[in-house]
């Protein structure tokens, strides 16, 4: 399964089928059609509403993907899959990861992911602006 992440913003098509993995839809008109929802990895709305620190956020959200199971997450996302005749997921949420400090649901479950099934999950969007390697 061909699994990737992006903000609604900087999603196009050629990236393949949108996915909503957010408890909201976007407030504004999106140029595509979403291709469906991975409830079982959207944030809880109190989770949300918590307004935890990044680490804090995560421990309580792998606690939630936990819960679900990779077996169930894995055959949500294969359903979503088949439905798209095999196109790669696109996994979309808000938080553009450019700016600083920014962090979202979506890298984390791409490390939990990783750590489940040994599976890299790409981020399509904007990445953190690196900083240049010292000269000392």
């Amino acid at each position: 399964m061909d699994l990737a992440t992006c903000t609604y913003q900087e999603f196009t098509l050629s990236m393949g089928a949108p996915i909503r993995s957010t408890a909201g839809n976007p407030r504004w008109p999106l140029g595509y059609q979403l291709a469906g929802h991975a409830q079982l990895i959207t944030p809880t709305r109190d989770l949300l509403a918590a307004n935890l620190p990044e680490d804090a956020y995560e421990f309580s959200y792998r606690r939630l993907l936990n819960g679900h199971g990779i077996d169930r997450i894995h055959a949500e996302l294969a359903g979503l899959a088949a439905r798209n005749s095999g196109a790669r997921l696109v996994l979309l949420c808000f938080d553009k990861l450019d700016k600083p400090g920014n962090w979202c649901h979506r890298t984390q479950f791409a490390r939990w992911w990783l750590e489940q099934t040994c599976e890299e999950i790409s981020e399509l969007g904007a990445r953190p602006a690196t900083p240049p390697p010292s000269l000392f």
